[in-house]
């Protein structure tokens, strides 16, 4: 089950820097050295088994995105199922960028009128942390305008912060055509295990999948921070040639056990009581691995 996913915007807006941190197992710092997206480069990476993102990377150069909307238009646009615009939040040619913008909303509604749109307002980080909300929610209310009739979700990223990974896991969990399954099963984890919160990665990238909570916590961006601390501790241990088959951290406070899960994921239980044997909770996770794998599966 392969879903056509187009990443697409003005060129050195971050596109392949974003997507090479991502999936690529890149640290923000070495994407300097990435060149330009040359017409469009294609990826597959699979998720949970049966979907595979099916991932154009479209260069964004005049020459590129005028044939996008000419020769290639029914090639580019056909069956797209995600259509995800990324804008350069300090762009002098906003102008152009809005043009570019409208002329793929055009071509969307015309050939995948049921696409999801996500625009992300990238490189935040150079805009002063007290005017970043404003900044963002007025080209967010621009952009609801323009993209009315299709169903569009904005996000503010920036590779050196945790936005990218919250930006990219809302995509991803978009195209779960069964999640409400997954998270039912995952809640019920949740309760047996008496579990504070259930947390499930996508074992290649870290982005967080789903989700069950049984406490309130008050950091909303919690699942962002740990999936970006530990995309950073698999890339230590690839340098070191080792690969990292569980995690267990405690202290007076809490216990947190991350383990690989199913064959695509790792899943992370966080406890209240600190005492919680290791070995119980090793036990759980083995009994739930099996259980998920035969019952919660991709399907459309």
């Amino acid at each position: 089950m392969k879903s056509k996913v187009l990443l697409m915007g003005k060129s050195s807006a971050g596109k392949t820097s974003m997507r090479s941190i991502i999936f690529a197992n890149y640290i923000a710092r070495d994407t300097m050295r990435l060149g330009a997206t040359i017409d469009v480069e294609h990826s597959h990476v699979r998720f949970l088994g049966n979907l595979v993102l099916n991932l154009w990377d479209c260069g964004g150069q005049a020459s590129f995105m005028e044939n996008y909307f000419t020769s290639q238009r029914e090639h580019i646009f056909k069956n797209v199922e995600v259509l995800i615009y990324v804008f350069d939040v300090q762009s002098d040619t906003k102008s152009d960028d809005i043009a570019e913008y409208t002329s793929c909303l055009e071509a969307i509604r015309e050939f995948s009128p049921d696409a999801k749109v996500f625009c992300l307002v990238h490189k935040m980080d150079l805009i002063p942390v007290d005017q970043r909300d404003a900044v963002f929610a007025e080209r967010s209310e621009e952009l609801q305008v323009l993209s009315e009739g299709l169903s569009i979700a904005c996000h503010p990223t920036s590779i050196w912060d945790e936005t990218l990974y919250r930006a990219w896991s809302a995509i991803v969990y978009s195209l779960i055509p069964n999640i409400s399954v997954l998270e039912a099963h995952l809640e019920n984890f949740c309760e047996m295990c008496e579990a504070d919160e259930v947390v499930l990665f996508e074992r290649a990238t870290f982005l967080v999948i789903s989700h069950a909570t049984r406490k309130t916590h008050h950091d909303e961006h919690r699942f962002e921070k740990i999936s970006n601390s530990l995309k950073s501790y698999k890339l230590c241990c690839s340098k070191s040639m080792t690969q990292f088959d569980s995690i267990e951290i405690r202290n007076s406070k809490f216990a947190a056990f991350l383990d690989k899960f199913t064959s695509n994921t790792c899943i992370m239980v966080i406890m209240s009581d600190p005492t919680v044997s290791p070995t119980a909770m090793d036990i759980n996770i083995q009994v739930a691995k099996s259980h998920f794998e035969a019952y919660v599966s991709i399907r459309k």
